[in-house]
């Protein structure tokens, strides 16, 4: 093989592989595109942290499936004003429960589904009971926030 072939040769392949990303980068964007990903693996909040979602004034966010997002979870929950932890029989960590907030003038200010046992919610100062349905149970706690980490609710259920 002389130089000009070995030249060729290598320009040949440095196309290939440049045309085999691209196309892979391409691929992988089109295959996430319309998915709604709420995994810590595709969040922007780094961290393990899961998504932050907005309902309006109210931010929050769920999960703790995998470790890392248990942990970030746990780490932030000092953060927030509002942590709920979801249980099931032996101390199952439970996701799909369907949490609804609202405050004392009994107005909704949160309607969602936890992705995991544990779910941060950013609620201004004041008196709220959070219902939490799992299955057809539905349980409901009071709860004051007045900071940073100050609430807690944690909801446990017998059923599998």
């Amino acid at each position: 093989m002389t130089i000009k072939t070995k030249g060729r040769h290598a320009a040949l392949a440095m196309a290939a592989a440049i045309a085999l990303g691209v196309t892979g980068g391409a691929w992988a964007q089109a295959s996430s595109a319309g998915t709604s990903d709420t995994s810590s693996a595709g969040n922007t909040n780094g961290g393990g942290l899961p998504q932050i979602e907005q309902q309006g004034s109210v931010s929050y966010t769920s999960g703790g499936v995998g470790l890392d997002e248990s942990k970030a979870l746990l780490r932030e929950q000092a953060q927030w004003p509002l942590s709920l932890r979801f249980t099931g029989p032996t101390a199952d960590y439970l996701s799909g429960v369907h949490v609804r907030i609202v405050d004392a003038k009994n107005a909704e200010v949160l309607n969602a589904v936890a992705m995991g046992p544990y779910m941060l919610v950013k609620l201004p100062a004041g008196s709220y009971t959070v219902y939490a349905k799992y299955k057809d149970q539905e349980q409901k706690h009071a709860v004051s926030v007045a900071g940073a980490g100050k609430a807690k609710a944690a909801f446990h259920w017998s059923i599998q």
